[in-house]
């Protein structure tokens, strides 16, 4: 695992070892050229302190991104002992508003939120028996371990994950645990959704609404509509934010829809 956090890339490792040849011959040529000491040439000085530093930079960088999603991970960490003590429905509104989300209990009108910077009311607390209605974890990192949080929310109706970086196919997969209650959904901005996740719907067979706008790993969503259609027919899709015009890859984009139906 150590080896495999710092390791270079190929692109970087090509940089490296053109800075490092660069970098001796300028030297060399330095060398043979003159037999007093003469400072170098900045040119020469700059490539030998990239050579120098390059190294400590990407374990920089890999450290970064480790540590990133270590945050993550914590993040999305499992709420046992608010669950123990609290009960189901405020463990998961707990957890909903650590991640900045917000949230409605049933039968209410206000919305508990956190503000930009983390900071929320305490007054749920006060709600100990009442049941999570509409969801709002847009633009949050909630992952496929920080569903484990919202597991048991049987009167859920409405979820927007519009922008969350980490959801993906396999996050999709997992939705089915609402599937007696959820009417709309909002995946919509969500980079790594691909055609295979969006088949991992069929099982939401309550979903009335469901916008899966602007979703980069989507090349052909022409046909993709037309086949979510056909899989939620009672359904009322929103996709925006795309050329609607069927590419010459939709036969295998139609193929990975059909597969991740299976």
């Amino acid at each position: 695992m150590f080896s495999a956090q710092f390791s270079l890339s190929i692109p970087s490792q090509s940089l490296h070892t053109c800075c490092q040849r660069s970098a001796l011959l300028l030297v060399a040529r330095g060398l043979g050229s003159s037999s007093s000491v003469s400072p170098l040439p900045l040119h020469r000085r700059f490539l030998l302190f990239l050579n120098q530093r390059f190294y400590d930079v990407e374990m920089l960088l890999s450290w970064r991104a480790h540590m990133k999603s270590r945050a993550i991970e914590k993040k999305n960490a499992y709420y046992g002992y608010t669950r123990k003590h609290y009960g189901p429905y405020i463990a998961s509104a707990y957890y909903i508003l650590n991640m900045k989300g917000g949230f409605r209990f049933a039968g209410q009108t206000d919305w508990f939120r956190a503000n930009q910077r983390g900071k929320f009311s305490w007054d749920f607390l006060n709600h100990r028996d009442a049941v999570l209605e509409e969801v709002d974890m847009s633009y949050t990192v909630i992952n496929y371990t920080g569903l484990d949080n919202l597991a048991g929310q049987k009167s859920l109706r409405t979820l927007s994950l519009r922008g969350c970086s980490q959801v993906d196919d396999w996050f999709l997969a997992r939705l089915h645990m609402f599937q007696d209650s959820l009417e709309e959904l909002d995946i919509s901005h969500c980079p790594r959704i691909t055609t295979g996740g969006l088949a991992a719907l069929r099982n939401l067979k309550g979903l009335r609404r469901l916008d899966v706008s602007s979703l980069p790993r989507i090349s052909s969503p022409g046909l993709v509509i037309i086949l979510l259609e056909e899989m939620l027919p009672q359904c009322q899709i929103t996709a925006t934010g795309y050329d609607h015009s069927l590419r010459q890859d939709s036969e295998e984009e139609k193929v990975d829809f059909m597969q991740g139906q299976q």
